[in-house]
């Protein structure tokens, strides 16, 4: 227990050296055994396949353990029994989604598995191309605002410029990590601080005893403190390895201050104390995390599964990175998944903020494990081929003063915009001055940080909205009107700060996947910064999941959904700019709010889901209808896909974080939930128990996820809608070379229904939300085959005859599968029904753009919009 005034010293400790190899080797084994099982069942084959690839690759996740001598504590686990074989899932279409390729290219171990571009001798950064006209091309509407997109073309050469001649380049700019903070060398340990309104400082910590003066800081003109600690006499650093240290400053108003330093690697909160505590974290070279396998390439089209590690477990309790690494890693690549997006791992020292009030932006989340345990984690994803990105915070910082970065040197100024300006007032948290040179340097150091120290591939950067305008997006609507972009609301200072952060990313690491969490649209967020836009590769298609809220809550009778209006959400965004689209995310599964689920089958989820007895009609309804939406939001919603661990299957539980009592400062008391873990993470178990329905869902998002790893789809430069009937209650549309069919009609099933497709020829059931292991009716002949003719249907060359069930979806594809047919629209780029990838790259830009929506937005478009042009499909009946 913590005595008053006294510190306590803290232990730390790492289950690194606890993962048994050979469980994690039998994981793997388990994946791949089941993904053969796909292809060895669904082709019929007579014989096993071979299994010397399987061997390779479960020796070299065997591999994957961790060479450090000094965390030798032995994994709790149960004894290992005799392996149990993986049983067969039964796969009844006649070709199925083979995994042959993917399990090939899984990656080997390697001594040297990063080979950066940059760091080849004689690479120097390049200097800044084109004149940032090119976006011109794409909108006609930019011309009324040449002047606004010139100035911020204009900053941001600015800054480039200045960073060029002053600081080396972006390359070495953005290694601040190296220059502040503690580094070490051969003679000791430097640490350096910018806090140009303190007057005094010293280092204190464990290394002297929390001594305030003995360790004096020595400033320069530039703000910068400094001071160098020789090494001990036996050689050892003068700190060691995971002692407490922090910075003790007379501040701005000459009051004394202890601060966590701002490039800290880690902050711990000790059993028993409030405050964290800065952690100095520097072992030793045999200890440190090895990486052994390269970042996979990017996805053609990402599926990304988005999760939070503390809350992982179906345990009361907060996971761990190992935990993690051995439980959802694996389950994530046996869904079909090919990213993980990681939230809460900067350090935030409220956990039930969800991650996103940063406190330490260096720090990994130190409950859920150490460093080099993230590391881990990291690198058994990519051993199983996944990205890895990172739902990284720059919009805006804790206002917590006592364990975060604000008001660091006694000021409010510093990183911080001062006064009304740099204060969020919807979220109680400081806004960064992103004109501020220190602070470009803090922000982009600390992307490059993930990147270098932790191997991510890139990032989710949460709150754009709230960092591109003055207002924060709040209390604002946005009409489409250029001028709500492009005017004197938008701060040009976050949006050059977002080119260099993108400029920077991109050039480092060409296979680098940026997103960005905007709402409002903005234009030329998603092209490349060389044409002068903002650089992202997606933006996330906000608006879908709150259409589906708006139908759950509002369309209540099934016979009144309104299929153009769900059509024109799904495909409402911008032309030449990539989206990622989602039913539902980690918004909406918090407690206050509901998943899709839930809305559907409410109580009924708690006591109906069991397959031993007959279940009611609004589970019945419920489950047809999940996965109706996560399909048809898959299909047409963007070119990218996301679903919150757990939501894939209908997690019967929202989220609420532990919290007590409390009285906040209106003095209205807000009752806590007792500090329960109850709600605080994902019960996965549910999906795995044979006798709960639960698994059809499951099931029906991995065999989704499978069929599009096949057909890349999403990834296709065809899209076409041909029906949306509200009488029928039918929506067709191809994507790809696949067509889909949605029969949203609560009762009436429909016989011998022609639907319209691109090309002739024989078709196949490739997906079937009717299959009974999906929790359907089996309705629906997966035998059938389907022949296309030139018979002219709903403005389509061709087409076919199909039986859909009432709450129905299928997707039907060329029996004689090979490759996506993209030259479908290479010979008319502009027709109607394309939206075609560019295939150019303009000088040098990166390969991003889309082809057109119906015409290029215009200056009335609606956000993320088709602008003037006719929404896709709009001509077609129904």
């Amino acid at each position: 227990m913590a005595v008053a005034g006294q510190r306590q010293a803290i232990t730390l400790r790492s289950s690194l050296g606890r993962m048994n190899a050979k469980a994690v080797r039998t994981q793997r084994k388990a994946v791949v055994k089941h993904q053969r099982s796909l292809v060895v069942r669904a082709s019929d084959a007579s014989a096993d396949p071979e299994l010397s690839e399987l061997e390779a690759v479960a020796a070299a996740v065997e591999r994957l353990k961790l060479e450090n001598a000094a965390l030798k504590d032995q994994l709790s686990v149960e004894p290992e029994e005799e392996e149990t074989p993986t049983p067969e899932v039964t796969v009844t279409v006649s070709d199925p989604v083979e995994l042959e390729a993917s399990v090939a290219d899984k990656a080997t171990p390697s001594n040297d598995p990063f080979k950066d571009h940059w760091r080849a001798p004689g690479w120097t950064y390049p200097p800044i191309q084109g004149d940032g006209t090119g976006i011109y091309q794409y909108d006609e509407g930019y011309s009324a605002h040449g002047g606004h997109l010139s100035y911020r073309w204009n900053r941001y050469c600015e800054k480039r410029d200045a960073i060029d001649q002053y600081e080396g380049g972006l390359e070495v700019f953005s290694r601040g990590y190296e220059k502040f903070g503690f580094t070490r060398s051969l003679e000791g340990i430097t640490y350096r601080e910018w806090a140009p309104a303190a007057s005094q400082a010293f280092l204190i910590g464990d290394f002297n005893g929390w001594n305030m003066s003995s360790h004096p800081m020595h400033k320069n003109e530039f703000g910068v403190f400094e001071i160098n600690l020789a090494n001990n006499a036996d050689g050892t650093p003068a700190i060691a390895h995971g002692s407490r240290v922090k910075i003790h400053m007379e501040g701005a108003d000459g009051e004394w201050i202890d601060r966590i330093p701002l490039y800290i690697k880690m902050a711990v909160q000790a059993p028993g104390e409030i405050p964290f505590n800065g952690i100095y974290y520097d072992p030793p070279a045999e200890e440190i995390y090895k990486f052994q396998y390269p970042r996979p390439k990017k996805p053609r089209a990402l599926r990304i599964y988005e999760c939070h590690v503390g809350m992982s477990s179906p345990e009361e309790k907060v996971s761990t990175y190992l935990e993690f690494s051995r439980d959802v890693i694996p389950r994530a690549a046996k869904m079909g998944y090919n990213a993980i997006q990681l939230m809460a791992i900067q350090e935030h020292a409220f956990y039930g903020s969800f991650g996103y009030h940063v406190t330490n932006f260096f720090a990994v989340s130190s409950r859920s494990g150490t460093p080099d345990e993230l590391k881990y984690l990291i690198d058994t994803a990519h051993a199983y081929g996944l990205v890895v990105l990172m739902d990284v915070v720059h919009s805006h910082a804790s206002s917590n003063a006592t364990d975060g970065i604000n008001m660091f040197d006694g000021s409010d100024g510093h990183l911080f915009h001062s006064g009304p300006q740099g204060y969020h007032w919807m979220w109680d948290s400081r806004c960064f001055n992103y004109g501020q040179y220190e602070t470009m340097r803090f922000l982009l150091s600390n992307l490059r940080w993930w990147m270098e120290e932790y191997k991510f591939d890139g990032f989710r950067f949460d709150g754009v909205t709230s960092m591109m305008y003055t207002h924060h997006g709040l209390q604002y609507e946005f009409t489409g009107n250029y001028g709500e972009y492009f005017g004197m609301n938008t701060d040009v200072e976050c949006m050059t700060y977002l080119m260099l952060a993108n400029d920077m990313l991109h050039t480092l690491y060409p296979e680098c996947i940026t997103i960005a969490e905007d709402v409002s649209g903005m234009p030329t967020l998603g092209r490349p910064v060389i044409e002068g836009g903002i650089g992202f590769d997606y933006r996330l298609q906000m608006a879908i999941a709150d259409k589906w809220v708006e139908v759950m809550e509002e369309w209540i009778d099934d016979y009144g959904w309104d299929m153009g209006n769900l059509v024109f959400c799904m495909e409402n965004r911008r032309a030449f700019e990539a989206t990622i689209g989602y039913a539902e995310s980690h918004d909406q599964a918090l407690v206050g709010s509901k998943t899709i689920a839930f809305w559907l089958m409410d109580a009924d989820m708690y006591d109906s889901m069991s397959t031993l007895w007959p279940t009611t009609d609004r589970v019945n309804r419920g489950i047809a209808l999940h996965k109706m939406i996560r399909l048809f939001t898959m299909g047409i919603g963007g070119e990218g896909y996301l679903t919150f661990m757990g939501n894939e299957f209908g997690h019967p539980e929202w989220i609420d974080f532990p919290r007590a009592d409390r009285t906040c400062n209106q003095g209205k008391f807000i009752p806590g939930n007792g500090n329960s873990y109850a709600l605080a993470r994902r019960r996965f178990d549910l999906a795995d128990a044979d006798h709960l329905r639960y698994q059809h869902l499951n099931k029906f998002e991995m065999h989704m996820n499978l069929m599009e790893e096949k057909y890349q789809n999403i990834a296709s430069g065809h899209q076409y809608i041909s029906r949306k009937c509200d009488s029928d209650k039918f929506v067709v549309f191809e994507r790809g070379d696949c067509v889909y069919v949605f029969n949203f009609h609560p009762t009436q099933a429909f016989s011998d229904y022609r639907v319209g497709c691109k090309a002739p020829g024989k078709y196949k059931i490739a997906l079937n939300s009717d299959r009974e292991e999906f929790g359907g009716w089996a309705n629906v002949n997966e035998d059938a085959e389907f022949f296309a003719t030139e018979w002219g249907h709903d403005n389509r060359p061709c087409s076919f005859q199909v039986y859909a069930p009432p709450r129905t979806c299928v997707v039907y594809a060329p029996a004689e599968y090979d490759e996506p047919l993209d030259a479908f629209c290479a010979e008319d780029p502009g027709a109607d029904e394309c939206r075609v990838y560019d295939s150019w790259r303009l000088s040098g830009a990166r390969q991003l753009g889309w082809g057109t929506l119906r015409g290029a937005p215009g200056p009335g478009a609606a956000p993320g919009g088709s602008g003037g042009g006719e929404p896709l499909g709009e001509r077609v009946r129904g």
